[in-house]
């Protein structure tokens, strides 16, 4: 065993992911033999209680409310970038032309034009790339990958990849950035959770060829700062009804499905492929538990399979002990440092700069399709 690799890691944007990724730090010894440790040093974010919040983590040097600051700072080796979606052109291209290392959140840009020239300046870098979306790394969701990889499904008929909560059933929550076109951008809810409901399945080569979608503005408007009502003009939920075809079969049909509002979910992601040979699914809502489908002796059987603990990074903890959200983004951040590091070794890799622009092009058609009632072409 070789000793890790310090990492020093600066955060634009200090609000809840920001300090989640404090959090995922302070855990980092539950992985077992990897190549780097990381170490946040600097954090920019222009509310100085967002800042002062990191003020209590020893490693941290620097606290400014001027993000350049930290893209022209030597002394950081990778950022992770968390903003609102209107800023993500402007600061990924700026750390991208800078040759800096990053992990940016999703969608990648609040729109399609700007997640293609996002992704060109990135392409003529050489700064190493990823974007943000942890639920895939489950033990569940890496079973059920791993499974409808393997061409155990046979013949696809249908897949169903979503995720829904209910963080704006409440109508009168506060108007906030992801409830605004100007700051979320027309896809809405597709932008805010989309990439996590696309991520399986164009990492197994599931391109959607076309896309019908339907979607739903169900809260018009919301209290604004002085509690009079505002405009809240972005989709709170989408149905998104896609043909695809495999690498290699006959086309089939897959459902992407993007909630705010599903009651009786707080926080469900969940993967389903079936086929003529086979099936699998998983969910969030039971994270224990993985169901495979399988024809034995004429019958049609459903079984839970308990993948455990069992993680695409090694952990100390027990096979037998849970999973969790906070153990998902320890593994993402496991995943995309050790494959900056080129020491994946063919565990499963955090979601690329193509496939979040892939996804843009689906939700961009299901934005046409959703306004003209046809299907469009992504």
């Amino acid at each position: 065993m070789t000793e890790a690799r310090d990492v020093r890691i600066g955060i634009i944007g200090g609000g809840l992911m920001g300090r989640e990724l404090a959090a995922v730090c302070g855990r980092w010894d539950l992985l077992v033999d990897h190549p780097v440790r990381p170490r946040i040093v600097a954090v920019a974010d222009p509310v100085p209680a967002a800042r002062e919040w990191f003020s209590r983590i020893d490693s941290v040097s620097l606290l400014t409310e001027n993000w350049r600051d930290l893209i022209e700072d030597d002394g950081i080796d990778v950022l992770y970038i968390a903003v609102p979606h209107q800023l993500h052109e402007e600061i990924y291209v700026a750390a991208a032309a800078a040759g800096r290392d990053f992990l940016g959140e999703k969608p990648f840009g609040i729109d399609l034009s700007a997640a293609e020239r996002i992704v060109s300046v990135i392409e003529a870098s050489d700064a190493f790339v990823r974007v943000s979306s942890e639920f895939p790394f489950y033990p569940g969701a890496q079973r059920a990958y791993a499974y409808a990889d393997s061409g155990a499904l046979g013949d696809i008929l249908d897949v169903r990849s979503g995720f829904w909560h209910s963080s704006d059933l409440n109508r009168a929550k506060p108007i906030n950035w992801k409830r605004r076109v100007e700051t979320c951008g027309e896809i809405g809810v597709m932008g805010d959770l989309g990439l996590h409901v696309a991520h399986l399945p164009l990492r197994l080569g599931w391109v959607p060829s076309t896309v019908y979608a339907r979607l739903d503005d169900v809260v018009t408007e919301r209290p604004g700062p002085d509690g009079s009502p505002v405009v809240c003009d972005t989709w709170d939920n989408a149905l998104l009804t896609c043909a695809a075809h495999p690498r290699s079969g006959r086309d089939f049909t897959m459902l992407w499905e993007t909630r705010r509002i599903a009651p009786g979910h707080v926080n469900t992601w969940f993967f389903e492929a079936v086929g003529m040979e086979g099936g699998v699914r998983f969910s969030t809502r039971q994270p224990t538990l993985l169901h495979r489908f399988a024809l034995r002796d004429g019958e049609q059987i459903w079984e839970e399979v308990q993948p455990g603990n069992v993680s695409a990074w090694p952990v100390v903890s027990g096979a037998i002990f849970e999973f969790g959200f906070g153990d998902a983004l320890l593994q993402m951040w496991a995943s995309y440092l050790a494959e900056r590091e080129g020491a994946l070794n063919g565990r499963f890799g955090t979601a690329t700069p193509a496939e979040a622009l892939l996804a843009h092009r689906v939700f961009d058609a299901a934005r046409r399709s959703g306004r003209g009632g046809m299907p469009e072409s992504p």
